[in-house]
């Protein structure tokens, strides 16, 4: 039991999932005739205006049938024909008198001309025969009991009448309804006159519920059609202006993921300041970074080729030539050469993996407060420690106490090593090299200058290009990768700050990198 139970809920996804293949446009489509439908359902609420209608009458006929009858009481033999003559010509009745034994002692119709007359359906109109459709089509429905025909009796007698055989045997009023042949109501109504088993027929041919049920149904018809044609417009215009937005930029983005063209625009739609318009513009930009990105990968792959090339080759003409040498000290030479290139290689390699690998460990990491005084602090004590300065001497001045930035600290180390041994790598023998720290615009700011020949304008964005390198020419030659700028640079963006080379503040010559990140105090 507990199985088939699991097995329900696994299918139930796919079921919903089934349920979603219906186009956006039928949707909407559908969600509008839902609410039409409703609105349409009305129609048949009608049928209650018409039993409420029906019911009215009923107690018009009652009353009318029992007033009748006492003035009948009431009035001489000799004056009850002319009484029934004139309330049937008034009240466009037909009124029947029958005796004790049944037998009709007067008809207002025979005695005046008929106040109504029974409508002949063949006659009538094709809208009139398209009506009684509508009626019997929704009685159908709503499953209304069949009424049945009015006939005038062949025989004109009270037994003729079941209405007035139940009205004497119960000494009351009895109230039927019958369906004239255009289908109108004629509401019958007997009664008892007096003791002496007289009795009263009233027939009345209420043509006007018909009519008024009928004008009803036709003004609710009207405006739901009208209704379900403004919503079928609007509901095509929704989708269009849902819809085809949509279908572009699936067609962008689909040809984005083939690749095939690579100067594919994804529509921006500028006009549109809807979620669409936020929707096209966020896969524009995010086709656009990552075609960059893709752009990135490639001219990383080509650059790491060909750095890697030039060692390689390196490598291999001395290895071939090893073979072909005698001299030892030829051969020394060469040899110190390949374990040079081997060198060369290795740090590359551990460069670029870790140039590769920063992106993805960022983007995991959770950043915590790091007070980057302390920070630099122990880096510069350190690096003093182990005299990887050379012959230059690194100064530290803080404007602030509260550097907190947030973080990861090993990384943020990085990027200072970085850009410290950028500085002594450039600065002259017995230079400074400035390291000023202070907070400005809710950002902390770390600056580190050398007194090098510093870096031309033409050049400050370029040397955070990967394997970019204006190296001093008494560097040997294969110590820099070309990459540690360009990591500091994205460790700094990867914090949400910003990585700059500037000029000096103070007039000097030497190169500025500046970096800025967002206070503690702000990203909380």
């Amino acid at each position: 039991m507990a199985r088939r139970s699991r097995s329900r809920r696994r299918r139930h996804p796919a079921r919903l999932a089934l349920s979603w293949r219906v186009s956006l446009t039928a949707r909407i489509l559908a969600v509008n005739f839902i609410a039409l439908g409703l609105l349409a359902g009305s129609l048949f609420y009608i049928d209650s205006y018409r039993n409420e209608l029906l019911a009215e009458r009923y107690r018009l006929a009652k009353s009318e049938a029992e007033i009748t009858a006492d003035a009948l009481a009431e009035e001489p033999a000799s004056g009850r024909l002319a009484l029934i003559t004139r309330i049937g010509t008034e009240q466009d009745l037909r009124l029947r008198l029958f005796d004790g034994n049944g037998q009709l002692v007067g008809d207002s119709f025979a005695l005046a001309p008929p106040s109504y007359r029974l409508a002949d359906p063949r006659a009538e109109p094709w809208l009139q025969d398209a009506a009684r459709m509508l009626d019997r089509a929704m009685d159908f429905v709503l499953g209304a009991p069949e009424i049945p025909d009015y006939r005038d009796p062949a025989e004109n007698t009270a037994r003729a009448w079941p209405e007035v055989g139940a009205a004497l045997v119960g000494k009351e009023t009895w109230i039927s309804h019958k369906a004239a042949p255009d289908r109108t109501p004629v509401i019958i109504a007997a009664t008892p006159v007096g003791t002496d088993g007289s009795a009263l027929l009233v027939t009345r041919n209420a043509r006007d519920i018909t009519e008024n049920v009928r004008m009803a149904r036709q003004t609710l018809a009207i405006i739901v059609g009208g209704a379900l044609g403004v919503s079928i417009l609007l509901s095509l215009f929704l989708a269009r202006t849902i819809v085809e937005p949509l279908r572009k930029l699936v067609r962008a983005a689909v040809r984005v993921r083939l690749g095939r063209d690579r100067s594919v625009v994804v529509p921006r739609l500028p006009d549109r300041r809807d979620e669409i318009g936020l929707l096209a513009r966020a896969i524009s930009d995010m086709s656009g970074a990552l075609r960059q990105r893709i752009d990135a990968v490639e001219s990383f792959a080509a650059d790491v080729a060909h750095e890697l090339k030039n060692p390689l080759t390196s490598l291999r003409s001395a290895l071939e030539t090893l073979d072909r040498v005698d001299k030892p000290d030829l051969r020394r030479q060469l040899l110190a050469i390949a374990q040079d290139d081997v060198r060369r290689i290795d740090f590359l390699v551990t460069e670029i993996a870790d140039a590769s690998r920063i992106d993805a460990q960022l983007s995991r990491t959770t950043f915590e407060p790091v007070d980057m005084g302390r920070l630099v602090a122990a880096l510069v004590a350190e690096r003093d420690q182990r005299g990887v300065n050379g012959a230059s001497r690194v100064t530290i001045t803080t404007e602030d106490a509260d550097l907190t930035v947030p973080g990861d600290a090993p990384r943020l180390e990085r990027v200072l090593q970085n850009l410290i041994d950028n500085a002594v790598s450039f600065s002259p023998s017995g230079e400074p090299i400035e390291i000023a720290m202070f907070v400005a615009e809710s950002r902390v700011k770390i600056a580190v200058s050398d007194h090098g020949p510093g870096i031309p304008k033409a050049a400050r964005e370029r040397v955070f290009e990967r394997f970019h390198s204006l190296r001093p020419s008494r560097e040997e030659f294969g110590t820099h990768s070309g990459l540690g700028l360009a990591i500091a640079r994205t460790i700094v963006e990867a914090h949400f700050g910003r990585l700059i080379a500037t000029d000096r503040t103070d007039g000097q010559n030497g190169a500025r990198l500046l970096i800025s990140l967002p206070r503690w105090e702000a990203e909380a």
